[in-house]
């Protein structure tokens, strides 16, 4: 015989009610008669502990079928520990203090050097968006052959369209008007360069005979 214990599931919705038909009979023996004057009531307990219960259990089952993005979570589980509050506001303090002795080095070998402006959204869009047309081979000098890295552009244009979907709703309209531009352009550039590509090759014309 096997040793493996075996457990008994017990519906304990049953047993409940089960026991209130009990104490409703035994009140029934002990009260005094009702008056057949009014209607009845309707039992006012069983069948809204059992409709709760059905609630609850439906909720658990919808939790349990909703899939957690399996890609997010072996993200999560890789990441190390997020730096706490006191953590990042010492490595502000520490980065912007090593920037501001940069600045001031390069302005002490060059006076004439004015302060840098401070970054803001639009120098991220930009620098995406320079990234994106030298992969598709802009800025090649005349007379050179421009080298294109097609799968880097894809990257970098997808990278974009990331940064404009998790922005969504927290930018200003100007900034969301140049992202949207930006967008558009790169993707139409891209779209281009992709059907010259995947375009059949001209034959040359056959050499004429002598």
């Amino acid at each position: 015989m096997s040793d493996t214990p075996k457990f008994e599931v017990i519906d304990r919705r049953k047993m409940k009610a089960e026991e209130e038909k009990v104490s409703g009979e035994a009140a029934a023996q002990t009260a005094p008669p009702e008056k057949p004057a009014g209607p009845r009531e309707s039992a006012p307990g069983p069948r809204l502990v059992v409709n709760e219960a059905k609630q609850e259990a439906s909720g658990r089952e919808a939790e349990a079928h909703e899939p957690a993005p399996a890609a997010e979570k072996q993200l999560t589980e890789e990441l190390p520990p997020a730096p706490t509050a006191e953590e990042s506001s010492k490595s502000k303090a520490a980065y912007d203090a090593s920037a501001q002795r940069l600045e001031d080095l390069i302005r002490a070998q060059n006076p004439t050097v004015g302060p840098q402006p401070p970054v803001g959204f639009e120098h991220l869009v930009q620098q995406f968006y320079l990234s994106a047309m030298l992969q598709m081979g802009a800025g090649t000098q005349e007379g050179q052959r421009p080298r294109v890295d097609i799968m880097g552009a894809r990257a970098t244009i997808d990278l974009l369209g990331v940064l404009a979907e998790k922005t969504r709703g927290n930018l200003t309209e100007a900034e969301d008007r140049m992202l949207q531009s930006v967008l558009f352009e790169l993707r139409m550039a891209f779209l281009e360069l992709t059907s010259m590509v995947g375009a059949p090759s001209v034959p040359p014309p056959p050499a004429p005979k002598g």
